[in-house]
């Protein structure tokens, strides 16, 4: 019998879906945490022949949403002096708007090249991070407990900031939720309010979550302001924040001359 990941209740049959348009998959709910995951993904190597999926025209508009609520929330529930890294950090779009922001940002990515924040890879971060980032990775992954606990223990807070979009009750039927994007077959596993707070239990942090952004913390955050900086307020508030804080664009130019000898 298939068991959770998360809280190793049993997996149950809900319903089969193809993906990449050849593979009949079954998909499995945890009747513990309410964890939905396909079966074992055996079609990954080819899922990921590209890191970033070609069908995945919105990665630019969604790294500017992101950027802006990451910035009020930095601001105003974190440190700004702090460092931070962006685990599965792609090609490095998210760590150059939020260095360009002022943010002391890394990145992190163990599957795609770093195209766009070259020169501030996590190996070259001065300390260790404050919190790690994860946008839009939780839903890549088959043992997103271990994840997150690793992810945990590299910062000096115990905090992670991340992204996923969630569903309630039952599991939606194919077809009526696009994040199941079976066209890729990248997204493997998918959340509920209470998975997360489940995996917020097994990691001993606190769980905050809105509008799809989650943060598990060990520190005592304002829920009001997080719920602010995850809402329509984050465009106020990150403006607010960026006129105050020093882009570090001009000083990371002079830095990628130096390196090079310039």
């Amino acid at each position: 019998m298939t068991r959770c990941p998360i809280c190793s209740h049993r997996m149950i049959p809900q319903f089969r879906q193809v993906l990449l348009g050849r593979y009949d998959v079954e998909y499995f709910l945890c009747d513990g945490c309410g964890l939905l995951q396909t079966e074992e993904p055996y079609w990954l190597d080819e899922a990921y022949q590209s890191a970033i999926a070609l069908a995945d025209t919105g990665i630019l508009m969604r790294n500017a949403s992101i950027a802006r609520k990451l910035t009020s929330i930095i601001y105003f529930c974190l440190d700004t002096r702090a460092a931070y890294v962006d685990s599965a950090g792609g090609y490095g779009v998210l760590t150059r708007m939020m260095r360009d922001i002022g943010f002391d940002f890394f990145w992190h990515d163990d599957y795609c090249d770093n195209l766009f924040a070259q020169g501030f890879e996590q190996l070259k971060a001065p300390v260790r991070p404050c919190a790690v980032t994860a946008f839009e990775v939780l839903e890549h992954l088959r043992d997103p407990l271990s994840f997150l606990r690793d992810a945990l223990a590299s910062t000096t807070t115990g905090t992670l900031v991340l992204s996923t979009d969630l569903f309630d009750g039952p599991p939606p039927e194919p077809g009526t939720w696009w994040y199941y994007t079976p066209q890729t077959g990248q997204h493997i596993s998918f959340y509920q309010r209470r998975t997360l707070e489940a995996l917020a239990t097994e990691l001993g942090v606190s769980l905050h979550s809105n509008n799809n952004i989650h943060v598990l913390t060990r520190l005592k955050l304002s829920p009001r302001r997080f719920k602010a900086a995850t809402s329509r307020w984050s465009w106020p508030m990150s403006l607010y924040a960026t006129v105050r804080l020093d882009s570090r664009t001009l000083e990371d130019h002079a830095l990628a001359g130096t390196a090079h000898g310039v």
